[in-house]
């Protein structure tokens, strides 16, 4: 799947892969980023996912999601309006994980009676 022809995304690190970061410096950046635009959603990657997401979910604005399959990235989507998913490079066959993004990025919020829901998060 080749993702720089179909959307528009900026990177925001890291620069290598094979050097241990802190994650949560890369999680703050990126939802700096996508609060500012309601438009924005962010993709962030870490071992796991987790560690991605309890950073990312400390920003207002912000629901991050943990996802592993494409039912749970077009759920997180569709009945939690998610704007951030994050997956786990240890624990996500490549091919599943553009799988994911490709649903989560293409999946609008249903609302109805899940919007009073995720008002309250």
């Amino acid at each position: 799947m080749n993702f720089k022809k179909k959307y528009s995304f900026i990177d925001l690190g890291t620069d290598n892969s094979k050097t241990s970061v802190n994650y949560p410096d890369y999680a703050h950046k990126l939802c700096k980023k996508v609060s500012k635009n309601s438009k924005n959603i962010g993709i962030l990657i870490c071992g796991s996912g987790m560690g991605m997401s309890m950073a990312a979910n400390r920003h207002k604005k912000i629901r991050a999601a943990v996802c592993y399959s494409i039912k749970n990235a077009k759920l997180s989507r569709l009945h939690n309006n998610a704007n951030v998913i994050t997956l786990g490079s240890r624990l996500t066959k490549k091919n599943i994980a553009f799988k994911c993004i490709d649903i989560f990025v293409n999946t609008k919020f249903e609302g109805g009676r899940h919007k009073k829901r995720v008002k309250k998060i």
